[in-house]
């Protein structure tokens, strides 16, 4: 199934659901993905906290938003939840933990 643009608007095959094309259409215009890594945690009983985005971050944004992520340092006790930063790239997506750490 090929998705065809013709005079600027997408030509979808038939038994393309509205979700499929939605999906689509994110996807070849403004393609976006989750970020997942983890961060330096101070204090913790885990030396390296794993931490994603909130929101999905658009692709072209990845790299700039793991160089700005790298320089990002936290201390225990952490909740899951937890903000680790609130605006990455200033897209207005959140970084948060996605594992709890008590305090050593």
């Amino acid at each position: 199934m090929d998705i065809v643009e013709r005079d600027g608007e997408l030509v979808f095959p038939k038994g393309i659901c509205r979700r499929g094309r939605e999906y689509a259409r994110r996807e070849i215009y403004n393609p976006c993905r989750v970020l997942t890594t983890t961060v330096p945690l101070l204090g913790g009983e885990i030396a390296m906290l794993p931490v994603r985005t909130s929101k999905p971050v658009p692709k072209a944004k990845l790299i700039p938003a793991m160089r700005e992520i790298a320089s990002i340092t936290t201390t225990a006790p952490i909740a899951i939840g937890d903000v680790i930063r609130a605006d990455v790239m200033d897209t207005g997506i959140a970084l948060i933990a996605c594992r709890n750490v008590a305090a050593k």
